[in-house]
Order: structure tokens, then sequence, then C-alpha cells
């Protein structure tokens, strides 16, 4: 099947793998695009594989632990990979409860992930995550996972965007965002997308009229603390929510940050003042509707009310991944036809990153080398030669990095790997 692209050229359609699925927003924000087709989806969960086969079918979805699938064999194995997706769960990076990263049991699922695109060296891989995933530990679990990519053959950009400012959707929710490629002319062209005006507003994916089941309203003689929900919970043009002493309210009059718990008792949950008085939570839907699924979008109907929240939760913005994704299928146009990784089996790399912030930033591979001193002659003839494709900036050890990490600000450096 083909694709008219931008320069009006037909593509091929790209096949996508997704990995850490969930219920497979990501992937719509892709196929909205219309030259991605999900061709392998794997997810372990087994409410979010229920709410996923609703919509996409069986077919695609391999329910196994990705630490069973070997991406050599089977529906994977027999798929040309042209993207590879990767939703990370939230959990060992979330702001909500204890962080653990890379040292949680559920840390090595990135390198599940790379196992899988090294596999495939698929032309783009994506990485969504928590924001907070490039502060913790120092900054050293971002590292990890920027460097293993680069090392692999990947040049890489990344920044935190914000859904509100970037998706026209009225939900304060920072992600960061991870986008590689093999090709480095595909990479020079693809910039991630800029600001636009929030003009959706709360009463699009809210609808403050409706009437909806007893079970999302508060009631006097219901819940404890309603005298407080009562006092503070005043106007319909904003959100609140319970934080288990006292009521907050949005400032900024969008939806706060969705969590995966926000089912599961009273802190966090999202609440509004109907248009009639009455005090409720959001409805299952209305938390989809925050992420901007299209209404088409089927939630079954056999699963808990907790389990839809915490669905919502994990997901994505999905109109942020469809601006992402626009712009990589325009970069992946200027990428002549496809070429393999290098093989960096026992090879260093020499890397340079570009940081703006912590929030943004470009890295990628400048050669390969079997020893140090290979490295180090290297360096030392192109700064000789002044090749001008040649940055000029320091060699960072880890303890320079982490110094810099603490200081803030912008940096340009080589660091090595491998």
């Amino acid at each position: 099947m083909n694709f008219k692209g931008w320069s009006g050229i037909n593509m091929d359609k790209m096949n996508v793998a997704s990995l850490f699925a969930g219920v497979g927003g990501i992937d719509i924000g892709f196929s909205q695009v219309g030259c991605f087709q999900t061709v392998y989806a794997n997810e372990f969960d087994k409410n979010a594989q229920e709410t996923f086969a609703k919509n996409f079918g069986d077919s695609i979805l391999d329910r196994r632990d990705i630490h069973d699938v070997d991406p050599n064999t089977g529906v994977l194995g027999n798929s040309n990979i042209d993207t590879v997706l990767a939703g990370f769960p939230c959990q060992p990076f979330s702001v909500a409860g204890y962080r653990r990263g890379l040292d949680d049991e559920r840390g090595d699922l990135f390198f599940e992930a790379l196992k899988v695109i090294k596999a495939k060296q698929p032309k783009v891989v994506f990485l969504e995550n928590v924001k907070n995933l490039v502060t913790h530990d120092h900054g050293n679990t971002f590292k990890v996972i920027r460097e293993f990519l680069v090392h692999a053959g990947y040049y890489i950009k990344w920044k935190v965007l914000n859904a509100k400012d970037y998706g026209n959707i009225p939900q304060n929710r920072e992600r960061i965002y991870v986008v590689g490629f093999k090709n480095k002319q595909a990479f020079d062209a693809f910039e991630f997308p800029s600001k636009i005006p929030l003009t959706t507003s709360l009463t699009k994916v809210i609808d403050f009229s409706a009437k909806v089941d007893e079970k999302y309203y508060y009631r006097k003689n219901k819940q404890p603390f309603y005298d407080e929900l009562a006092k503070y919970v005043t106007s319909s043009d904003t959100i609140y929510q319970w934080r288990r002493q006292y009521v907050r309210e949005n400032k900024s009059h969008v939806i706060p940050t969705l969590t995966a718990n926000m089912g599961t008792g009273g802190h966090n949950v999202p609440l509004i003042k109907t248009f009639d008085g009455q005090i409720r939570k959001l409805t299952p839907r209305e938390t989809f509707n925050a992420q901007g699924y299209p209404s088409k979008y089927k939630l079954p109907e056999s699963l808990s009310n907790s389990a839809l929240y915490k669905e919502a939760g994990n997901s994505v913005v999905i109109p942020v991944i469809k601006r992402i994704a626009t712009n990589i299928a325009k970069a992946i146009e200027l990428q002549p036809q496809d070429s393999k990784l290098p093989n960096t089996k026992d090879k260093t790399a020499l890397i340079y990153t570009c940081m703006k912030g912590r929030m943004e930033g470009t890295s990628y591979p400048i050669g390969f080398f079997s020893s140090d001193n290979e490295l180090k002659k290297f360096v030392e003839e192109k700064t000789d030669q002044r090749d001008r494709n040649f940055p000029v900036v320091p060699l960072f050890d880890n303890d320079m990095f982490f110094q810099a990490i603490k200081k803030g600000g912008d940096h340009k450096f080589f660091t090595k790997v491998g």
C-alpha cells in the first residue's frame, strides 16, 4: 500500500512495532498521519490487552511478557519494521510514589526494547515517558537510555512537551519524547512541533450538563469531606482535586495531570462543579477525552472504572503524538534507501551531545573505535585539521557530566561509551 507524501512522492506504508502498547494511544497518533500502520503490538497488562484488542483486534497483539519475546521469530520476526514505538510503563519513573528507575525490578524493560530495536533496526525509534525521566537519579537514568540508543547507531533528539501547549488539549501534562533516526539527513530534517494556542475548552472534553451515574457524584451524607468540597469547589470554569486534606483548584483552568491511581480512592481525582451546581468526578470516558482519544474509541464494559481510569492515566495525549509523527514522516521522506546499523559490538562510541537545559537536546555518534588510542588519534587529527563538521567541545567523564547537570544551563560535550 502506498501513501503520497508531502513532496508528492508515493511512499510505502511504514510498518510499526509497538512495545508497551498500553491501550494504543501512541499507535493512534501515528496512524492518524496516514503513512504508519501498526503490524505488531506487545502488551502484558490484562486489562490494557482487553481494551487494545477491542479497538485494534487480536491479530497484531502479542500478550506475552516482553522478556519472552524473540524479535527474530513469529509475527515480529517475519515483519519488516520501519518504526519502533515504546511507551515505557510509568511506575519506575513516576512522580507519584517511590521512584527507583533502572534499579527497579522492571527497570530492565528499556533493555528489552533495545533488544527489539537492535534486531529489527527500524528507521525510526520513538520513546515516551514521564518528565521526571530526565532528572531521575541526578540524570543518570536518562543518560543510560540516551547513550545506549546512540551506541546502537541512532541519532536522537528529545524534548519535554506539555499537552496544553503542543496538543491543543486542556490538560497540564508534561512528557518527554525521544525520537531517533538511523539516517543523519532525516535526523537533521526533524524538528519537534512548535507551540500552538490552546483553543479547546474544557466543555469540549467534559460535559458539565450531563446527568451521569450517581456513583460519580459527591454528596453531603456520602463523603465525610463533602463540606470542604462544597466550600471550595465553586466554579464550573475550572477543575479541582481533593488532595487528602484539602481542595486544590487548577488556576490555569485546565485539567491537572491525569494519574493511574485517580480512580482508586479520593486522592488526586479531578472534580468539577456541574452547571446545575453538583460536584462530581470525571467519568472514564471524559478522562480518555482529556487524552485526545477519538469519540469512536471503545471502552470495554467488562472493565471496572478503576481499571479504565488507570488506562487513561497511563496513556498519552494523542494530538501531541500526531504532531510529532507528522514531522517524523516529513523527515523520513528525505531518507535514502535503508541501511543497516553499524556493527558496534566491542566498539567504543564517541558521542556528541548538545543539551538545552535538562528538557531538550540532541545526541549522536561521531564514530566507533576499537580502542581508546584509536579514538584519541581520531580526535587529535580532526582537531588539527580544523574540520568544520567536527565540534570542538570538551570530553566529559561521568563526574563532569553530573556536575554539569547539577549546575544546569546549556552544555555541549563529548562522551565515550563502550
